[in-house]
């Protein structure tokens, strides 16, 4: 492990060597050389280590030029850069861009002096330290995305025009010098253009030609390779879809052309075309892996429109199954309905019943003809008050039957154990079937729910995602602006009134505020994040956010369980729902104790779960009443719930046995009232179900009856709700549940509960 160490610092202390000692050729009309101090910081910046960058330079430098002047012009800068860089190690303080562009500025004192000294004009001295801060912050810009995230994340349009300058100042320093004729210039352009031209697109080749032509342009003076590179990236672009050996061979092609027919250059001979030659044959031999890093921070985002058509390609597929699914459900809906048997009469079950007696009894008795022959109108009709008198009360007695037919029928004890034994199966028999039936109906209403739930999913997967890639471009550039590191963004209308994006960005970023604050700008809309999940990439998360609704909600809950009890049998639930919508409801177990909490308790889950799930409310209702229907517990339960949707303001409030509820505005106060019978009472029981606008800080309060009971009137409650004047709801309610308190003398007579939610302005 220590020798691959010693390797690497070796290997890297050479190439910051070459690096400085070409940035020292870089100039600017050969006037003044600002580009290797700025190149030297921004490498210090981009966690290099300083003490191989610091004798690098030095080396560089006097190599460059072996004099007093600048041995300690180079000595100056290195000092300005190590005594701070450690001073912050030291103090455990993070240097700031600012800090380091004045140490960086402070290095050059050096230089300035001797450069007064010499007569150099101060225009020149000033414009020398300006270009050179401006290439820092270049050098800054795209060494931290390269050097500190490395190759795993796309270049953002501002990186990518930095990293275009840092290409111009290499060539600009490369054009200065030749090793016997060998010109490094055309290895590095040739190598830059194959690479750049098989890992992006077209018009990064041609752009990057001309950008390394310019560099040559700026440090000369001389227009002479701007021609040849951008016939280069011509020839390149011609075979950029075929192998990679087509591009090599185009661009040695081009460039013998160019020498041979054109002559374009002074001189041209064999030698000439050995660098390119050489950048080509590196460009033909490096790993794909090398171009697959390269092609993700160099990737344009038009690549993902095959990815795009997939989705809508998707959408459309799937809205085409979940209607087709949905029909299924309707079908099965229909037919369980039509398993249901129809009940029998009254008339009909005493008919059947006075037959079995009949039948069974009556039979073979001697008395059979006169009784149910000669006066046989009369003897059904007192069998049939007796079987009457049976399902009513449960059984029949002696005393049950007339005084005339006991006198002479010698078989009324086998008839009164006749009729209770009938009545009392016929009686099991029909709570059976109506269990059945109420299963079937149950199992019915679902099956209708499902369908209606896909209905609507195919409703909403029915129109095209309009993608907008500008905002995702845009989205990227602003922040990695401020440091959010996104690799990837979508941002898609899902409605009229909703936007959709969905980022991939590092852990550490996800919860950072300045990423919902640039997203709502750029999408022109305020945005909030709904759901955070890890990437397929490590130290990566997905964030989805969608444009927030129009209002929001808070809540508060106080409740109290009645004197001498310690388990409320009152059940409450708050929650966030799809679509933009907050439901708050409240359940109220008939009686207190455990009983009344766990029947309650049951209700309320229910419909929890099945709002969850996007039923809706009249489906929601008659199952949980079918269900809790079944137990035949004789503890029922009385139900208030609220469904608002925050994009409009509209609320849903449905009752079931509950009390009234109150609305309370910044002026009035509006009673909804109370109905409908408790769920379990009744196989069919209707829900009373209301809609109601809302406003701005409206206060919307629901409470058990053991609140409602404490006021005299829904008047005298509403009265004092309009006395209330914080505009805390959690306090809302603890003023409620104290004022019906001191109305019964601090006694609670029955468990108490109270849900009170703000609506406000998003």
């Amino acid at each position: 492990m220590k020798i691959n160490s010693k390797l690497y610092h070796l290997l890297m202390f050479i190439l910051f060597c070459v690096l400085f000692f070409v940035m020292q050729y870089a100039s600017v009309g050969g006037y003044f050389y600002p580009f290797a101090f700025a190149m030297l910081f921004a490498l210090a910046w981009a966690n290099q280590r300083v003490w191989l960058l610091c004798p690098a330079y030095i080396i560089a430098a006097i190599a460059r030029s072996c004099t007093f002047e600048s041995a300690i012009n180079a000595l100056v800068v290195c000092v300005m850069l190590a005594l701070p860089y450690y001073i912050h190690v030291i103090t455990k303080k993070n240097m700031k861009k600012w800090e380091l562009g004045i140490y960086a500025l402070l290095g050059q004192t050096s230089w300035i002096v001797f450069s007064a000294l010499s007569g150099l004009h101060p225009a020149f001295i000033v414009s020398n330290i300006i270009i050179g801060e401006l290439f820092l912050y270049a050098a800054i810009t795209i060494f931290e995305p390269i050097i500190i995230r490395g190759f795993a994340y796309k270049l953002t349009n501002l990186e990518l025009v930095c990293g275009a300058i840092i290409l111009m100042a290499i060539s600009n320093g490369l054009s200065g010098f030749t090793l016997f004729g060998f010109s490094f210039l055309k290895l590095f352009v040739a190598f830059a253009l194959l690479s750049i031209s098989y890992t992006s697109k077209t018009a990064y080749t041609t752009l990057i030609a001309g950008v390394l032509g310019l560099g040559t342009l700026i440090g000369s003076n001389n227009p002479l390779y701007i021609a040849p590179f951008m016939l280069w990236a011509l020839s390149i672009v011609a075979f950029k879809s075929l192998k990679r050996v087509y591009p090599f061979l185009a661009i040695i092609v081009c460039e013998v052309v160019i020498g041979f027919y054109f002559n374009l250059y002074f001189t041209f001979g064999i030698l000439e075309v050995a660098p390119l030659l050489l950048g080509a044959i590196v460009f033909l031999f490096l790993p794909k892996k090398w171009y697959d890093s390269l092609s993700v921070l160099l990737s344009s985002g038009s690549d993902r429109l095959a990815v795009k058509n997939m989705v809508n390609r998707n959408r459309e597929v799937l809205h085409r199954r979940l209607n087709n699914l949905s029909e299924v459900f309707f079908e099965m809906n229909e037919v369980f309905k039509k398993l249901i048997k129809e009940e029998m009469s009254p008339e009909e079950v005493k008919n059947l019943l006075f037959e079995e007696v009949r039948e069974g009894i009556c039979k073979n008795c001697p008395e059979y003809k006169h009784c149910h022959r000669t006066f046989s109108a009369d003897t059904k009709k007192m069998f049939c008050e007796l079987i009457t008198i049976a399902l009513e009360r449960g059984r029949i007695t002696l005393l049950d039957f007339p005084s005339y037919l006991t006198s002479r029928c010698g078989r009324v004890n086998s008839i009164i154990s006749e009729v209770n034994t009938l009545t009392k199966q016929y009686k099991n028999y029909a709570s059976l079937v109506g269990n059945i039936d109420n299963s079937k109906l149950l199992i019915s209403d679902q099956l209708g729910g499902m369908a209606q739930i896909m209905k609507s999913l195919a409703g909403e997967v029915d129109s095209l995602v309009s993608f907008n890639s500008a905002q995702e471009n845009k989205i990227i550039d602003e922040l990695a602006y401020n440091n959010i590191i996104c690799t990837d963004a979508v941002v898609f209308d899902k409605d009229a009134r909703t936007i959709m994006a969905s980022l991939v960005v590092r852990s550490e970023d996800a919860s950072r505020p300045k990423l919902t604050d640039v997203v709502s700008r750029v999408c022109g809309s305020k945005m909030s994040a709904y759901e955070v999940y890890p990437s397929t990439r490590a130290g990566l998360v997905n964030v989805n956010l969608k444009t927030s609704p129009r209002y929001d909600a808070i809540f508060g809950v106080a409740s109290q369980s009645k004197s001498g009890t310690t388990v409320s049998g009152d059940t409450h639930s708050v929650i966030r729902l799809d679509g933009d919508r907050f439901m708050f409801a409240l359940c109220d177990g008939m009686g207190s104790g455990d009983k009344a909490s766990e029947k309650s308790e049951t209700a309320i889950g229910l419909i929890e779960n099945f709002y969850k799930a996007g039923f809706d409310n009249d489906i929601i209702l008659s199952s949980v009443n079918r269900l809790l229907n079944l137990e035949k517990d004789d503890i029922f339960s009385t139900i208030d719930i609220c469904v608002v949707d925050l994009k409009n303001g509209i609320a849903d409030i449905v009752k079931m046995g509950a009390p009234s509820s109150y609305i309370r505005g910044e002026d009035e106060c509006k009673i909804i009232e109370g109905g409908a019978l408790p769920v379990g009472v009744l196989q069919e029981a209707k829900a009373q179900t209301q809609k109601v606008v809302l406003s701005e800080k409206d206060f919307i309060v629901i409470c058990s009856d053991g609140i409602s009971d404490s006021f005299g009137s829904d008047g005298e409650m509403k009265d004092f709700i309009l006395t209330i004047k914080t505009s805390n709801p959690q306090e809302y309610a603890d003023k409620i549940i104290e004022k019906a308190l001191a109305n019964n003398n601090g006694y609670a007579v029955d468990d108490m509960t109270c849900v009170v939610v703000k609506i406000f302005a998003n």
